[in-house]
């Protein structure tokens, strides 16, 4: 296991800045958003999809760095209604084009949320009540969300892309482990989870048990944490609509790494992820508020250094054998 990086957690920062400050940290395994719902501050891509002197030059940039780029990420709801669809598709079409342009085997991205029929807003249904919600959710899953991905994994291996990992993200069709089995039984193989278990906790699932049961199914990993905040979560529950800048008011935020879970936890998820089959780059989503973000990000990396089952704190020698 390697650790990598979801580029936007220093978003703020030029494309150059950004790079060095991530190497000098010991991360060379880059995730880079393309867009939609990320404002792609990395990357412009138009210009890549379009130009290869473009392309040829920021790959330069990245290899002078001594870094990688190990998957694109196009999240974005490319099965909502009207421009916010289109839009998202329009990402996830380009996005295709350039990993086959360089040569990129992993996508990262959202399963996407269907509306009801003739809505103008997506429709996420998680309960059986009224009996009108599951006869949406079957539209959904039956009329739109199947067809869809049958298609997009054809048009993903005519770019030479062998693995798309979908996250499981709240307001989107592929949310749990469930959903997701489903959707890869429809679709086939290529689709699988980019495991989050920061979604996981807050929807109270236990991502250890979850790693366990998706078994061949990991495609990508996001080391990303989340608290249950006391004196909240239990007067109200965790479904909780304020955004995520109200952090001392809110049920659950999103922490860096160790600030919501600790060593022993991820020791224990990172070596079942790794029984389950997974053994690649375990990428770091910095979403904490609660912080600066570049110490958020030092702080993941030195907390993941730490606990990975096949990685030296650093200034450590490797055994002699």
């Amino acid at each position: 296991m390697e650790i990598g990086f979801v580029t936007d957690g220093l978003g703020f920062l030029p494309f150059a800045e950004m790079l060095e400050t991530i190497v000098s940290l010991g991360v060379t395994k880059l995730e880079i958003p393309c867009g939609p719902w990320s404002s792609a501050p990395h990357l412009k891509l138009d210009e890549l999809v379009s130009s290869k002197g473009a392309r040829d030059d920021y790959r330069d940039q990245v290899r002078a760095a001594n870094a990688d780029i190990v998957a694109l990420n196009c999240s974005g709801n490319q099965l909502a209604p009207g421009s916010e669809g289109e839009r998202s598709e329009a990402v996830v079409r380009k996005t295709f084009a350039l990993a086959e342009a360089w040569g990129i085997r992993k996508i990262v991205m959202t399963s996407g949320l269907p509306a009801a029929p003739g809505d103008k807003n997506p429709s996420w249904i998680v309960t059986s009540w009224p009996p009108a919600a599951t006869e949406i959710l079957s539209w959904q899953w039956n009329e739109v969300v199947i067809p869809y991905w049958r298609e997009t994994v054809r048009r993903a291996r005519d770019h030479g892309i062998e693995c798309i990992a979908l996250e499981n993200c709240a307001f989107q069709i592929v949310y749990n482990v469930e959903t997701l089995l489903r959707l890869r039984d429809a679709a086939g193989e290529m689709v699988g989870m980019n495991l989050d278990p920061s979604h996981m906790f807050w929807m109270g699932a236990d991502p250890i048990e979850a790693a366990r049961t998706l078994s061949g199914a990991i495609h990508h990993v996001h080391a990303k944490d989340c608290r249950i905040e006391r004196g909240i979560a239990g007067v109200n529950g965790v479904l909780d609509p304020k955004t995520a800048e109200h952090f001392a008011r809110r049920a659950w935020n999103y922490v860096a790494l160790g600030y919501g879970h600790g060593e022993q936890w991820w020791r224990e998820f990172l070596v079942v992820v790794r029984m389950a089959g997974y053994d690649g780059v375990i990428s770091i989503e910095q979403e904490d508020l609660t912080m600066p973000a570049i110490v958020g990000v030092q702080k993941a990396v030195s907390f993941l250094r730490s606990v990975l089952p096949d990685h030296l704190p650093q200034g450590d020698a490797a055994p002699r054998r």
